[in-house]
């Protein structure tokens, strides 16, 4: 059941290390608009279901699982984040390595312009910036006192907001490094934030049972949705009118973006641990420890595929900006490529 309440608190967010980490670069945490520059092909290729979920090709050179996957803004790089200390950054069509960036890991999300990547550093808790033309670190922003679970962009680039076990939300100025907000609220780890593609309001779920909605611009909290079960992930559709979470419960929960009324439930075989929706909302797709991917209709909840081949859990999962590849990241020590 969730129910929902409001308040003036200033609040923080969540995301979790030791769950299955969502990369939410283009199209889920992160607020990189996904479908932008994509034009009729995004819309088109979705609509007429051009997307068929076969395997184009499995990316193979992490010494550990990997929790995070991204595409870039022009969807020719793929990063992806293992738990060996390092991100690769690969070519989406050839799946050639092209750069590793060492000593960082997840969650990772690319800015909307594609020139900045942030990763973390699990040891340090901190987050760092590389530019993505040279592989040159830019930025280390400090501040977290626990864990960062989970990093996203705004829609403009400007603000980078981070989630960690030290139960707040933190929003930055990606160009100078500066924390500019602590949210403060919630009562356990943050295990995920979004940010709307209207660039209105901030989600952040996390393990006290609870999605919080805020206001990036003053901090202030907007809504507060109770729900059942510890929240590992939360993800806005591209338009802003819908938000996705996962829970302990298996299921995928369809929220009313600004009512946080319960819309759909879409119930998984397994656990689930990240979650993505197509550039134009018309698709979503699950991560699960059942070692799938299951891709749904949107306007009917129905489940559309399941994509098989994975050898160990699917941590993490993320739509190219065309809509036309969806990748995958596992436990398995690989990332896939679908099509």
């Amino acid at each position: 059941m969730f129910i929902t309440s409001s308040s003036q608190m200033l609040s923080r967010k969540i995301l979790v290390t030791f769950m299955p980490l969502l990369i939410c670069g283009a199209l889920s945490c992160s607020s990189q608009k996904s479908g932008a520059g994509s034009g009729n092909r995004s819309t088109k290729a979705i609509t007429e279901h051009a997307f068929k979920g076969s395997l184009k090709r499995t990316l193979t050179g992490h010494d550990e699982s990997v929790r995070s996957v991204a595409f870039s803004a022009d969807g020719k790089t793929v990063a992806s984040g293992g738990l060996g200390n390092v991100v690769k950054l690969w070519d989406a069509q050839t799946g050639s390595l092209k750069r590793a960036l060492e000593d960082t890991g997840p969650p990772v999300a690319f800015s909307p312009n594609g020139q900045t990547l942030a990763t973390v550093d699990g040891f340090k808790n901190t987050i760092r910036l590389w530019d993505t033309t040279n592989g040159a670190e830019t930025q280390t922003l400090s501040g977290h006192t626990g864990e960062i679970t989970s990093v996203a962009f705004s829609p403009d680039g400007q603000t980078l907001a981070s989630g960690s076990f030290d139960k707040s939300v933190k929003l930055w100025d990606a160009k100078t490094g500066t924390a500019r907000q602590t949210l403060s609220g919630h009562s356990d780890t943050v295990t995920s934030v979004a940010i709307s593609s209207d660039d209105r309001t901030i989600a952040s779920g996390s393990r006290d049972d609870t999605i919080r909605l805020w206001d990036p611009q003053t901090g202030a909290l907007k809504q507060t949705i109770k729900t059942d079960d510890i929240v590992l992930a939360v993800a806005f559709a591209p338009q802003g009118e819908m938000l996705s979470s996962i829970s302990g419960d298996k299921t995928v929960k369809l929220l009313d973006a600004q009512s946080g009324m319960l819309k759909k439930t879409l119930t998984g075989e397994d656990n689930l641990t990240s979650v993505a929706f197509s550039p134009d909302g018309k698709l979503l797709a699950s991560g699960s420890y059942d070692k799938t991917v299951r891709v749904w209709d949107v306007q009917t909840a129905e489940l559309k595929l399941t994509l098989t081949g994975h050898s160990d859990v699917v941590e993490s999962v993320a739509f190219s900006p065309d809509g036309t590849i969806l990748a995958s990241a596992s436990a398995d020590k690989t990332v896939k490529l679908w099509e």
